[in-house]
């Protein structure tokens, strides 16, 4: 493994940047390598088998470019797919979901903790099996958002839809009476102006994107991952879709603050697992 080597990030579309916003933030040396399955984005309705198809393919996919540790920026993921993840990756690999159950647990005062998410996540149950390793006196109360990946998807993340969207989400969380709401889809901390509206200024709202990348930094500080030399050439930030690489270039181009449209290629996803085949992935 060499330093040079870039920290592989997916997710199901552009919520996966919210943990590429933090590398920047944490490691600003690192370069990074992003893939984001758009062609097939929302996961959160889709049949368990296919997700952890497609989170091996994706996994198989950055480890041949080269990353030298895996950060699945995608909770749904996380959730269904992440010891197979680890049982078949050559590189370390850390998920969203335990860094964000455990950070729960940490800060509530009354022991009720919500979970914002997709109704994958929901189903598989992931952060409430999480707490119960920790603390099973704590409660964890589960609320499916069907809209609020599109809407994200889309750039409409300000407006009076994804306002109604959050009000009716949060709304059980409240009658609940919990006083900690995980954001357990990456794609849900760039609602949290409008989710804050929604539960006021009292519940402690957690992106579990900084407990993540802080999980992966800590790899590196113990010499398990080697740290990118400081004095090499600027960081080359890749970035690969599924689906059509403009909007995302622009949608999340708009979401980092950064000019993307030029820096997105397309990847065909299937047929990434058929080695036996020598398939190899084709650029559009």
């Amino acid at each position: 493994m060499k330093r040079c080597q870039p920290i592989g990030i997916f997710d199901s579309g552009v919520g996966g940047l919210t943990v590429a916003r933090e590398v920047f933030r944490q490691m600003p040396g690192e370069e990074i390598l992003y893939f984001a399955d758009t062609a097939h984005v929302p996961y959160g309705p889709r049949p368990a088998a296919e997700l952890i198809r497609f989170a091996l393919e994706i996994t198989d996919f950055l480890v041949d470019e080269g990353a030298k540790l895996i950060l699945v920026a995608c909770n749904t993921s996380s959730s269904l797919a992440l010891d197979l993840i680890r049982e078949r990756c050559t590189v370390p690999v850390v998920g969203v979901v335990h860094p964000g159950a455990e950070e729960a647990v940490r800060l509530t005062r009354n022991g009720r903790i919500g979970v914002l998410a997709t109704e994958a996540t929901i189903r598989k149950g992931a952060h409430r099996e999480r707490v119960a390793e920790i603390n099973r006196e704590m409660r964890v109360f589960g609320q499916a958002c069907p809209r609020f990946v599109p809407l994200v998807e889309s750039g409409r993340y300000h407006s009076e839809e994804a306002r109604l969207a959050c009000q009716q989400y949060v709304a059980p969380l409240l009658e609940a009476d919990v006083d900690t709401i995980v954001l357990g889809c990456t794609h849900y901390p760039f609602l949290a102006p409008v989710i804050r509206e929604a539960i006021g200024e009292k519940i402690t709202l957690i992106d579990p994107a900084c407990q993540t990348v802080a999980q992966g930094k800590a790899l590196m500080e113990k010499g398990i991952i080697p740290v990118r030399d400081p004095r090499g050439p600027k960081p080359r930030h890749r970035f690969y879709v599924s689906g059509e690489a403009e909007s995302f270039g622009r949608v999340g181009g708009a979401l980092l603050g950064l000019s993307l449209v030029n820096d997105t290629r397309h990847v065909c996803l299937d047929g990434i697992l058929d080695r036996e085949r020598g398939q190899k992935v084709v650029f559009g």
